[in-house]
């Protein structure tokens, strides 16, 4: 299985966020370490898993464009 690493520069130009933000918002509690990123051979390097992230993106916007969740696991499309 084939699978594209990114520095978090080029992340950031994939999806047009600022690579501070990737750092110190979106990494740990939208991007997963062991899901969206690794840490090879154990360093401070850190290498984000591409297709995972992508797949997360349209995963999760298409989510949102359903309607509002509601307590009962439905959504209000109103």
């Amino acid at each position: 299985m084939s699978q594209t690493f990114l520095t978090t520069d080029e992340l950031s130009k994939r999806i047009k966020y600022d690579p501070r933000t990737i750092r110190n918002r979106l990494k740990d509690s939208v991007l997963l370490e062991g899901k969206h990123y690794i840490r090879p051979f154990g360093g401070r390097k850190i290498l984000y898993i591409w297709e995972i992230i992508e797949q997360d993106i349209v995963k999760f916007s298409n989510q949102n464009s359903i309607g509002i969740p509601m307590s009962q696991g439905g959504y209000c499309n109103g």
